[in-house]
């Protein structure tokens, strides 16, 4: 799989999805590995298996203690729990899908879960999605309507089923050669099958 980049799935509201954002850019920095960023909306598939971490409470609780555990293990920012869920979880996705079009799709993200985890705002709502445009310098009005568009609408839908047929049903989900791999501490496994097309370590010699 030299030179093909690993599809990284992912939706702006998902909790774990914040620990794969903020140290993937780390695995490409020191790596040949790249990462196509592949918005779309992982609720409404979740809405359909009726699992829904809010209407979990144990899960939740268990997903929010787990989250402070890992983000201290990565260095990554966790000063409490962040609003939740997102109010505009479409709108904020749909911006990311308009970023994937034009090239800032992963700025923009880090953008978005730094001022939703670090700064404990909701990041979808139209002030917070601007502010974050500004920030990667991103003309944010062109950019919401872009966002609001009916093109842009159908694109979200389309990556959205086409999840669906991959067989998504969370995130973030890595997908290499034809496999998934669900969650952020699959990463380092799809990152191997990704090179070896398999996860058989090497016997030592």
């Amino acid at each position: 799989m030299s030179g093909q980049p690993i599809d990284f799935w992912f939706s702006i509201g998902s909790l774990y999805t914040y620990l794969t954002v903020m140290r993937i850019d780390r695995v490409e920095d020191v790596s040949d590995i790249t990462f196509r960023w592949r918005p779309f909306s992982v609720r409404a598939i979740m809405v359909e298996m009726d699992n829904r971490p809010m209407s979990k409470p144990a899960k939740l609780e268990y997903m929010w203690r787990d989250l402070e555990r890992r983000a201290v293990m990565y260095d990554s920012e966790f000063h409490g729990r962040p609003p939740y869920p997102l109010k505009e979880f479409d709108l904020v996705n749909r911006v990311a899908v308009v970023g994937a079009t034009e090239g800032w799709c992963a700025d923009f993200v880090r953008a978005t879960y730094s001022r939703w985890f670090a700064e404990r705002q909701d990041a979808s709502t139209e002030a917070n999605i601007a502010t974050s445009l500004r920030e990667i310098e991103q003309d944010a009005p062109r950019i919401l309507a872009l966002a609001r568009s009916d093109t842009t609408g159908r694109a979200y839908d389309a990556a959205t089923e086409e999840a669906r047929q991959l067989g998504i049903f969370g995130v973030p989900t890595f997908v290499t050669g034809g496999e998934l791999f669900w969650g952020d501490d699959r990463l380092e496994d799809a990152i191997r099958w990704h090179r070896t097309g398999t996860l058989k370590l090497k016997s030592p010699e």
